[in-house]
């Protein structure tokens, strides 16, 4: 049985925390910033954990990290 692949997308927009949980940036944060407020720029900056729903799933595209 050959190797699994890592998701290379996948990869590069989640990081494992120590306790096993994903990390995940917030969308929205690249362009028609004027229309949103400062207060929300700042929160969107801060990293989200990837829901429960969607751990597994993505957990699957992360064999190895």
């Amino acid at each position: 049985m050959p190797k699994m692949k890592t998701h290379r997308g996948a990869a590069k927009r989640f990081k494992k925390t120590g306790s096993g949980k994903l990390k995940r940036s917030h969308a929205y944060t690249s362009h028609l910033l004027e229309a949103k407020s400062p207060k929300r720029g700042r929160q969107l900056r801060k990293s989200a954990v990837v829901s429960k729903g969607d751990q597994k799933r993505i957990e699957q595209m992360l064999t190895y990290l």
